[in-house]
């Protein structure tokens, strides 16, 4: 299963109503300032066009963010920077950023501390480090209980750091809040999965398809599932649907796989015989 993090918009959003106030106080634009791709200070306008800018170039908005920093960019532009790193794929440095901004950034508003502990609770996930991801998410709901993304993002972390009935708890309580989340009810079918809890791994499929119908990804966790617990037929029948609905995306290739693998005398057939997706580690899908 792959996740994507949500809690960089919540970032910007929160950082643009008022947060930008703890950093340190915006330089006058000069006309140099004022060149097309150059950050200029005012609150939250930056901070969007850097992170956008990150994105697309992040060396570029690395040089970028040093230059607003000397220009007063304060806080906003480290966590610009940290951003940059990010998208530079050093996550443990811009972990270690994003954690050290917590105190100023979100110093004055729970939900801008949760979003940036989240975040970092990301890069480090993407730096293999899942546990602590899951502290750091866990720091994170402490902020703002309850809330359903980070309650989903922290069993992530959990099942990649192989406890998987501590995600089942986490994904029970998103869903208890929020029962049309159908991403949820996949991320448990996987749990249940890797704890060989069949039958539920598919009633969760089942929901998910439910609210997500003829979703590739589902129906592949499906025939994998079905394959685990000994119905290869059925299960290649689901791959093959998977082929005919994403002939060309990473669910279909991982289909094409599991049919190519699981064909009449392949050697490698039986428990490792379903492979969930193309790229198998969070770590490998873009945040």
């Amino acid at each position: 299963m792959t996740r994507r993090n949500a809690y960089l918009p919540a970032v910007l959003a929160a950082l643009s109503m008022g947060v930008a106030a703890t950093s340190a106080p915006a330089v006058a634009a000069t006309s140099a300032d004022s060149r097309p791709g150059l950050f200029r200070p005012g609150p939250g306008r930056d901070l969007q066009a850097c992170a956008a800018k990150a994105e697309a170039d992040p060396d570029g908005a690395m040089a970028e963010a040093k230059a607003w920093g000397d220009r007063g960019g304060g806080d906003q532009a480290r966590l610009c920077e940290a951003l940059a790193m990010f998208h530079k794929g050093d996550f443990k440095a811009a972990g270690t950023r994003l954690e050290a901004l917590v105190p100023t950034l979100g110093r004055d508003d729970p939900k801008a501390a949760a979003s940036l502990l989240g975040r970092a609770g990301w890069a480090w996930l993407r730096a293999g480090d899942a546990g602590r991801a899951e502290r750091l998410y866990g720091k994170a709901l402490e902020k703002v209980p309850g809330d359903v993304d980070l309650l989903i993002d922290r069993a992530f972390a959990r099942a990649e750091g192989e406890h998987f009935w501590d995600a089942v708890t986490d994904l029970d309580a998103a869903l208890a809040r929020d029962p049309t989340r159908a991403d949820a009810y996949l991320y448990r079918a996987s749990a249940h999965k890797a704890l060989s809890n069949y039958r539920q791994a598919v009633a969760d499929i089942d929901h998910a398809l439910e609210l997500k119908p003829r979703d590739p990804e589902a129906i592949l966790l499906r025939g994998n599932v079905k394959a685990l617990a000994g119905n290869l037929a059925a299960a290649r029948d689901d791959w093959m649907l998977v082929r005919r609905l994403s002939p060309e995306g990473e669910w279909g290739r991982a289909a094409a796989d599991n049919l190519s693998r699981t064909a009449a005398g392949a050697p490698d057939t039986g428990k490792d015989a379903g492979k969930d997706t193309g790229k198998d580690k969070a770590k490998q899908k873009a945040p």
